[in-house]
């Protein structure tokens, strides 16, 4: 098997599954419960949390709050700002790329009154820092930009972007940071907030976290018993957290030798595809190595895809998040790409579990595929 869909999940680590289930087995009291069975799972707790700021240098100046995953943490913070500020404005910016798990919410919120913004992206699949000063006004409360689209990867501009929002103190600047956690290096200190999953970084899936300045107060999504600082009330799953801790520590621990090696096999396929007249290439160079995409100019991507599946070799159309119910790619036409292409469109990602031999394998495969598929 060679798996290129690794933008969409990844094989959970060996030892970050031992703690999962180490935690689960030993550890298994309610971190709520004041006996000292409870106080030890909260022990546990508390040093994930703190585990996890630390990798990211933020310890001093943001909380974390365990959630389900980044769907999950962009919800509660879109949302949860939304409602608690907007005695200070109404206004909304993100880009016309984001995830559906951030574009969905901003459509939401229009229908509850609140000014959204979609910036729109240059060519090369990024929100340009003049496009968003230009945006800027009194009374913006919070701006949205992914760091690393998952479709593209295309990297934005992160420390330029949150100098311009922070010149204005009524808003907050939030990052979908999936794409970028292990992979890139970004000024997570001058992000207020940012969120991210689990099982993008050898993980484990329905584990993800959010971290948040400390003196933002979202809204709570839902009210019980007061967890996570209050704004995430339920039983806290402290194996997901201890294990989620240990996959971030892993990710930056190891961030610029992967980065190395997976730049490697990226540049093996861009090479290739790049000469190959069947194939125009969608991503950049200066984009993330992590994530490669491309559209067939002759071909139909569904039938290349499912045979590429058949042999083996595993990579996706869409995002994965996207695509049961949208066949064409809003990303691609918002970076000026034609319809074809958009509808068109192969997306390869990678990890350091990736191997310059599985991508030659790729090139052969993908070669002989195309040559016996007919032209759509």
């Amino acid at each position: 098997m060679i798996f290129f869909d690794n933008a969409s999940t990844t094989l959970p680590a060996p030892e970050v599954l031992k703690a999962y289930t180490e935690t689960a087995q030993n550890d298994y009291g309610n971190p709520s419960s004041t006996h000292a069975f409870g106080r030890e799972a909260n022990r546990l707790l508390e040093t994930a949390r703190h585990s996890l700021a630390e990798d990211f240098g933020v310890a001093k100046t943001h909380r974390v709050v365990f959630l389900s995953g980044a769907t999950e943490a962009n919800n509660f913070f879109l949302r949860g700002v939304a409602m608690r500020y907007q005695n200070r404005g109404k206004r909304i910016l993100t880009s016309n790329v984001e995830h559906p798990s951030v574009r969905n919410v901003c459509q939401e919120l229009e229908k509850e009154g609140f000014e959204v913004v979609y910036l729109p992206v240059n060519a090369k699949g990024f929100v340009e820092p003049k496009t968003l000063e230009e945006a800027m006004d009194s009374k913006t409360i919070l701006v949205s930009i992914m760091a690393v689209n998952n479709e593209t990867g295309a990297i934005s501009p992160m420390e330029e972007m949150a100098k311009i929002v922070h010149r204005y103190p009524k808003a907050y600047f939030h990052v979908d940071a999936t794409q970028a956690v292990g992979k890139e290096n970004i000024p997570w200190q001058d992000i207020d907030a940012f969120s991210f999953s689990g099982h993008k970084i050898h993980g484990l899936k329905g584990t993800g976290a959010l971290l948040l300045r400390s003196s933002i107060m979202p809204s709570p999504l839902h009210i019980g018993g007061g967890q996570e600082g209050g704004l995430r009330s339920g039983t806290v799953d402290v194996p997901g957290a201890v294990s989620l801790a240990l996959a971030v520590h892993i990710a930056h621990r190891k961030r610029q030798e992967n980065f190395a090696h997976v730049k490697a096999i990226h540049d093996e396929l861009w090479n290739y595809l790049s000469q190959n007249p069947e194939v125009r290439l969608n991503s950049t160079l200066e984009g993330s190595p992590y994530i490669l995409n491309f559209s067939l100019l002759h071909k139909k991507a569904s039938v290349v895809v499912e045979a590429l599946s058949h042999d083996g070799i595993y990579v996706s159309s869409v995002s994965a998040c996207s695509s049961k119910g949208e066949p064409i790619s809003y990303v691609l036409e918002a970076m000026g790409k034609s319809e074809g292409d958009a509808r068109n469109s192969i997306r390869l990602s990678f990890d350091a579990s990736s191997t310059l031999e599985e991508a030659k394998i790729f090139e052969q495969t993908f070669q002989t595929i195309l040559e016996r598929t007919v032209n759509r």
